[in-house]
Parts: structure tokens; C-alpha cells; sequence
């Protein structure tokens, strides 16, 4: 391998590194937040769980930034857009 083939799959692998911080930031920012809301929810009306939908909403942005990050190129990614771009050709051909 070239340098610059390294160095591109280097680069690639640093993006992914940061984007998987960046999601379990985004994790840990979730469980202290709704951990937090719980508390504030159980105090102020033990009777009512308001708290399970800001856990439902927030948590269908946490799915979300997951599959971006750890499913990445193959869910709706670029791989599955190639594969949808050939599946189409072959029907047109």
C-alpha cells in the first residue's frame, strides 16, 4: 500500500473513531438527562411518568444516530444506495 492510500484509510478510520465518540457522548448525555428527569418526575408527581416520553423521543434520535455511526455505509448508506442504483439499471437494461 502507498503512502497515500494509508493515509486516506487512515483518515477514514479517525472520522469513524470520532463518530463513535461522538455517539456514546450522546449515550451517556441520554442516561444522565433521563436518569436526572426520572428523579424530577418521581418527586414532583410520582402518580404520572411524563418522564417515559422524553426518554421515547430522545431515544428514537439516539437509535437514529447509532445506525449512522455503527451501521453506517450499509442502512441507507452509501452501499445501499449503490446497491439500489444497480438494482434499477438491471430493471432499465
Amino acid at each position: 500500500m502507498d503512502d497515500l492510500t494509508t493515509h486516506a484509510r487512515y483518515k477514514e478510520a479517525r472520522r469513524h473513531a470520532r463518530n463513535v465518540r461522538g455517539w456514546y457522548v450522546h449515550a451517556l448525555v441520554y442516561v444522565f438527562v433521563i436518569g436526572g428527569l426520572l428523579v424530577l418526575n418521581l418527586l414532583q408527581n410520582p402518580g404520572r411518568l411524563w418522564v417515559g416520553w422524553s426518554a421515547f423521543g430522545w431515544g428514537i434520535g439516539l437509535l437514529a444516530h447509532g445506525l449512522s455511526v455503527f451501521a453506517g455505509r450499509t442502512f441507507l448508506g452509501t452501499e445501499w444506495e449503490e446497491q439500489k442504483i444497480r438494482e434499477y439499471l438491471e430493471k432499465r437494461a
